[in-house]
């Protein structure tokens, strides 16, 4: 996984400093292989240096030095264009936010010689990241504070992780079952996309790259926006019903009013999801033991029980 390289403490901002990430270095870092990198340094900047500003028209802005007047802005984009096989490796990203170079959104972006400025852009080397590889997972730390915006970004990195294990050899056999096996956390996210997707694998004849690239950027996109809990309660009716005739009536009361529960606010997604690996222990389902849906991460990250 890619990260900016001051999340993991390494003292690269241009002030000297880091912005350590509890959450990449200590709970996420057990379980993924970093790739950190400074695109300021990487081109060549010191540390300490002369602050950056984006400069000009939002949509596309330059990169400047705001002691010299020097544009960076082709020398950031080059630097992800020279590490695109190494970039192509990875799994996802999480950037530092409000940077000239890694921020993704809200970035400030100055008028020309002027202290005025909108927070409407986004760094050059992740504009330039996303530009590359539209599917991948990217995140701010920032954002990474939300517990919904966490939770969802974890998930898709192990999605687009498995993808990524799966394409060197992909047939139509090992892509039916990537989709089979993620349907459940596709409905929770996107019902429209997971009907859609349904239908045009099930008319697809050959398995193109071009097929390929469509499938998972709209796979991915649907993930990226975070179930609700009216989704979530939906996918958890709709496995339930797997069990009404193997658990008794106080069992599927109790089930049924703990599903309710979480969707009213009084629990959190852990609990209903707990008890039905529970009963799914004790009634095997192949169908559902498939389910990414049940476990899409390691559980000793503990995401769910924020939701």
């Amino acid at each position: 996984m890619g990260v900016s390289a001051c999340l993991l403490g390494q003292k690269v901002r241009y002030d000297g400093g880091h912005k350590a990430s509890d959450f990449c270095q200590h709970e996420l870092g057990r379980h993924v292989e970093y790739l950190p990198l400074c695109p300021e340094v990487g081109v060549g900047l010191s540390v300490p240096r002369p602050t950056i500003r984006l400069i000009g028209d939002v949509e596309n802005p330059r990169a400047v030095v705001q002691k010299t007047g020097e544009d960076l802005t082709s020398r950031l984009e080059q630097f992800a264009n020279v590490r695109s096989e190494q970039l192509a490796t990875l799994s996802g990203y999480v950037l530092c936010a409000k940077s000239p170079s890694c921020g993704m959104e809200r970035v400030r972006v100055y008028e020309e010689d002027s202290n005025a400025n909108v927070k409407q852009g986004m760094g050059i080397f992740a504009k330039r990241l996303q530009e590359m590889f539209p599917a991948m997972p990217m995140e701010e730390d920032g954002r990474l504070n939300d517990p919904l915006l966490r939770e969802n970004f974890v998930l898709r990195l192990y999605v687009y992780a498995e993808w990524k294990q799966l394409t060197e050899n992909m047939t139509k056999g090992i892509l039916y079952t990537f989709h089979a096996r993620h349907k459940l956390l596709l409905l929770a996210h996107n019902q429209a996309v997971y009907r859609e997707l349904g239908r045009e694998l099930g008319e697809l004849d050959d398995v193109t790259q071009a097929f390929l690239d469509y499938y998972i950027l709209r796979l991915m996109t649907a993930l990226s926006k975070p179930a609700s809990r009216k989704d979530h309660t939906n996918v958890l009716q709709h496995v339930q019903g797997y069990f009404k005739q193997h658990i008794d009536s106080s069992s599927r009361v109790e089930l049924a009013d703990l599903i309710l529960r979480y969707h009213h606010g009084e629990e959190p997604l852990a609990a209903p999801l707990t008890l039905m690996s529970h009963y799914l222990k004790r009634f095997p389902d192949p169908y559902l033991e498939s389910q990414s849906y049940f476990h899409p991460y390691p559980d000793d990250l503990r995401l769910r029980y924020g939701l």
